[in-house]
Protein backbone atom coordinates (compact mmCIF):
# COMPACT_ATOMS: atom_id res chain seq x y z
CA UNK A 1 0.00 0.00 0.00
CA UNK A 2 1.11 3.32 -1.25
CA UNK A 3 1.56 6.53 1.56
CA UNK A 4 -0.68 7.89 -1.31
CA UNK A 5 -2.88 5.73 -0.81
CA UNK A 6 -2.65 5.78 3.23
CA UNK A 7 -3.58 9.72 3.02
CA UNK A 8 -6.86 8.73 1.38
CA UNK A 9 -7.67 6.76 3.70
CA UNK A 10 -7.17 8.96 6.60
CA UNK A 11 -8.67 11.74 5.18
CA UNK A 12 -11.65 9.40 4.04
CA UNK A 13 -12.14 8.37 8.19
CA UNK A 14 -11.18 12.21 8.92
CA UNK A 15 -14.25 13.22 7.03
CA UNK A 16 -16.47 10.19 7.91
CA UNK A 17 -16.08 11.21 11.87
CA UNK A 18 -16.87 14.46 11.32
CA UNK A 19 -20.20 13.95 9.51
CA UNK A 20 -20.73 11.80 11.82
CA UNK A 21 -20.32 14.04 14.75
CA UNK A 22 -22.78 16.41 12.60
CA UNK A 23 -24.92 14.25 12.32
CA UNK A 24 -24.75 12.90 16.02
CA UNK A 25 -25.17 17.25 16.63
CA UNK A 26 -27.97 17.90 14.30
CA UNK A 27 -30.00 14.98 13.84
CA UNK A 28 -29.40 12.87 16.81
CA UNK A 29 -29.09 15.72 19.89
CA UNK A 30 -26.32 13.60 20.99
CA UNK A 31 -24.82 15.12 24.32
CA UNK A 32 -21.50 17.95 23.50
CA UNK A 33 -18.92 15.18 25.11
CA UNK A 34 -20.03 12.80 22.42
CA UNK A 35 -19.93 15.57 19.67
CA UNK A 36 -16.61 16.90 20.77
CA UNK A 37 -15.41 13.36 20.63
CA UNK A 38 -16.06 12.55 17.28
CA UNK A 39 -15.32 15.96 15.77
CA UNK A 40 -11.62 15.41 17.65
CA UNK A 41 -11.22 12.10 16.28
CA UNK A 42 -12.08 13.45 12.31
CA UNK A 43 -9.92 16.48 13.12
CA UNK A 44 -7.02 13.86 14.57
CA UNK A 45 -7.11 12.13 11.29
CA UNK A 46 -7.30 15.08 8.83
CA UNK A 47 -3.73 16.21 10.84
CA UNK A 48 -2.23 12.98 10.65
CA UNK A 49 -3.13 12.89 6.65
CA UNK A 50 -2.39 16.51 5.99
CA UNK A 51 1.24 15.65 7.98
CA UNK A 52 1.64 12.46 5.95
CA UNK A 53 1.54 14.26 2.52
CA UNK A 54 3.96 17.51 3.88
CA UNK A 55 6.34 14.63 4.92
CA UNK A 56 9.58 14.62 1.95
CA UNK A 57 9.55 12.81 -0.80
CA UNK A 58 12.54 9.93 0.26
CA UNK A 59 10.42 9.54 3.41
CA UNK A 60 7.52 8.51 1.54
CA UNK A 61 9.21 6.36 -0.86
CA UNK A 62 11.26 4.20 2.13
CA UNK A 63 7.34 4.04 3.37
CA UNK A 64 5.99 2.55 -0.48
CA UNK A 65 9.12 0.18 -0.23
CA UNK A 66 8.80 -0.66 3.05
CA UNK A 67 5.01 -1.67 2.63
CA UNK A 68 5.35 -3.01 -1.01
CA UNK A 69 7.07 -6.01 1.07
CA UNK A 70 5.54 -9.34 2.19
CA UNK A 71 6.10 -8.51 6.04
CA UNK A 72 4.80 -4.67 5.27
CA UNK A 73 1.89 -6.15 3.45
CA UNK A 74 0.56 -8.60 5.83
CA UNK A 75 1.53 -6.05 8.65
CA UNK A 76 -1.00 -3.34 6.68
CA UNK A 77 -3.66 -5.97 6.38
CA UNK A 78 -3.68 -6.82 9.74
CA UNK A 79 -3.56 -3.16 11.05
CA UNK A 80 -6.47 -1.98 9.28
CA UNK A 81 -9.09 -4.02 11.06
CA UNK A 82 -7.15 -3.81 14.92
CA UNK A 83 -7.61 0.16 14.41
CA UNK A 84 -11.10 0.21 13.39
CA UNK A 85 -12.10 -2.01 16.16
CA UNK A 86 -10.41 -0.22 18.67
CA UNK A 87 -11.85 3.06 17.79
CA UNK A 88 -15.47 1.61 17.78
CA UNK A 89 -14.61 -0.09 20.96
CA UNK A 90 -13.13 2.52 22.58
CA UNK A 91 -16.61 4.44 21.56
CA UNK A 92 -18.88 2.35 22.75
CA UNK A 93 -16.77 1.90 25.96
CA UNK A 94 -17.07 5.29 26.65
CA UNK A 95 -20.70 5.66 25.65
CA UNK A 96 -21.65 2.69 28.08
CA UNK A 97 -19.76 3.68 31.26
CA UNK A 98 -21.15 7.84 30.50
CA UNK A 99 -24.89 5.88 30.85
CA UNK A 100 -24.20 4.97 34.34
CA UNK A 101 -23.46 1.60 35.14
CA UNK A 102 -23.00 1.21 38.59
CA UNK A 103 -21.98 -2.37 39.21
CA UNK A 104 -17.99 -1.95 39.05
CA UNK A 105 -17.08 -5.19 37.76
CA UNK A 106 -18.99 -4.47 34.79
CA UNK A 107 -17.77 -0.57 35.07
CA UNK A 108 -14.27 -1.64 35.34
CA UNK A 109 -14.60 -4.57 32.43
CA UNK A 110 -16.26 -1.53 30.19
CA UNK A 111 -13.42 0.48 30.54
CA UNK A 112 -10.34 -2.13 29.62
CA UNK A 113 -12.50 -3.73 26.99
CA UNK A 114 -10.45 -1.04 24.26
CA UNK A 115 -7.06 -2.35 25.54
CA UNK A 116 -7.83 -5.96 23.85
CA UNK A 117 -7.42 -4.67 20.30
CA UNK A 118 -4.28 -2.84 21.35
CA UNK A 119 -2.49 -6.60 22.47
CA UNK A 120 -3.88 -7.30 19.09
CA UNK A 121 -1.82 -4.64 17.74
CA UNK A 122 1.28 -5.72 19.76
CA UNK A 123 0.90 -9.45 18.41
CA UNK A 124 0.99 -8.43 15.24
CA UNK A 125 3.76 -5.57 15.57
CA UNK A 126 5.87 -8.65 16.84
CA UNK A 127 4.82 -10.93 13.81
CA UNK A 128 5.85 -8.51 11.57
CA UNK A 129 9.64 -7.20 13.84
CA UNK A 130 10.28 -11.33 13.35
CA UNK A 131 9.74 -11.02 9.51
CA UNK A 132 11.45 -7.61 8.38
CA UNK A 133 15.13 -7.44 7.36
CA UNK A 134 17.97 -6.65 9.61
CA UNK A 135 18.13 -2.85 8.85
CA UNK A 136 14.50 -2.27 9.32
CA UNK A 137 14.81 -4.52 12.46
CA UNK A 138 17.18 -2.33 13.36
CA UNK A 139 15.63 1.10 12.57
CA UNK A 140 12.60 -0.59 14.36
CA UNK A 141 14.29 -1.54 17.66
CA UNK A 142 15.72 1.67 17.74
CA UNK A 143 12.63 4.22 16.99
CA UNK A 144 11.10 1.97 19.70
CA UNK A 145 13.77 2.26 22.48
CA UNK A 146 14.42 6.22 21.77
CA UNK A 147 10.39 6.84 22.29
CA UNK A 148 10.03 4.33 25.36
CA UNK A 149 13.12 6.78 26.90
CA UNK A 150 11.18 9.60 26.04
CA UNK A 151 7.71 9.18 27.10
CA UNK A 152 9.96 7.36 30.55
CA UNK A 153 11.25 10.60 30.80
CA UNK A 154 8.49 12.47 29.96
CA UNK A 155 6.28 10.55 32.88
CA UNK A 156 9.16 10.82 35.16
CA UNK A 157 9.74 14.67 35.10
CA UNK A 158 5.99 15.05 35.45
CA UNK A 159 5.93 12.87 38.84
CA UNK A 160 8.71 14.93 39.89
CA UNK A 161 6.75 18.49 39.33
CA UNK A 162 3.55 17.05 40.55
CA UNK A 163 5.62 15.81 43.70
CA UNK A 164 7.08 19.42 44.14
CA UNK A 165 3.85 20.83 43.81
CA UNK A 166 4.91 22.79 40.97
CA UNK A 167 2.01 21.57 38.78
CA UNK A 168 -1.63 19.79 39.47
CA UNK A 169 -1.89 16.80 36.69
CA UNK A 170 -5.14 14.22 36.57
CA UNK A 171 -3.79 10.82 37.09
CA UNK A 172 -6.72 9.29 34.77
CA UNK A 173 -5.72 11.59 32.04
CA UNK A 174 -1.68 11.13 32.37
CA UNK A 175 -2.65 7.44 32.04
CA UNK A 176 -4.63 7.42 28.99
CA UNK A 177 -1.65 9.59 27.32
CA UNK A 178 1.14 6.90 27.76
CA UNK A 179 0.54 5.26 24.79
CA UNK A 180 -0.42 7.87 22.22
CA UNK A 181 2.98 9.47 22.79
CA UNK A 182 5.08 6.11 22.63
CA UNK A 183 3.48 6.00 19.32
CA UNK A 184 4.44 10.00 18.28
CA UNK A 185 7.71 9.49 19.78
CA UNK A 186 7.96 6.29 18.01
CA UNK A 187 7.23 7.87 14.70
CA UNK A 188 9.44 10.80 14.77
CA UNK A 189 12.71 8.38 16.16
CA UNK A 190 11.94 6.46 12.97
CA UNK A 191 11.67 8.90 10.21
CA UNK A 192 14.75 10.31 12.11
CA UNK A 193 16.59 6.65 11.82
CA UNK A 194 15.50 6.27 8.37
CA UNK A 195 17.18 9.82 7.58
CA UNK A 196 20.42 8.24 9.26
CA UNK A 197 20.44 5.10 7.80
CA UNK A 198 19.45 5.75 4.19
Amino acid sequence: MTMHRFILIFVAIGIGALLLAALGHFALHWDSTLVGTWTGIGLSYLVLGGAMRLMPRWWREHCDDEYARPAGRRYVRAIWPILISYALILFFSGWMIRRGIESVPLRALLAILPVLPLLALIRVALRYFREIDELQRRIEAEAIGVSALLVSMLYFGGGLLESAKVISLDAGAVMIWVFPLLMLFYGIAKFLAVRRYR
